[in-house]
């Protein structure tokens, strides 16, 4: 799932950077509550807010393939 992905990436890069999750929130401009459901992986999350989020560590999302698995390949 693509969420997760991104839920991995930010919690990720926020540690490796060394910030809390409060510490991102604030100068990302984010709030607290936003940056625990992404890096929780919530499906419904602003797309804005999201790029916001990554853009701390200069990524966006863009569209691309979605990763199936085996067992849906097969249908």
């Amino acid at each position: 799932m693509r969420n997760d992905r991104i839920a991995t990436f930010i919690r990720e890069s926020r540690k490796a950077a060394g910030l809390t999750q409060e510490e991102f929130a604030m100068r990302s401009g984010l709030g607290l509550r936003f940056v625990h459901d992404l890096e929780q992986g919530k499906e419904t999350v602003r797309l804005d807010k999201v790029n916001q989020a990554l853009a701390m560590f200069g990524m966006e999302a863009v569209p691309g393939r979605i990763e199936r698995k085996a067992e849906d390949k097969q249908l």
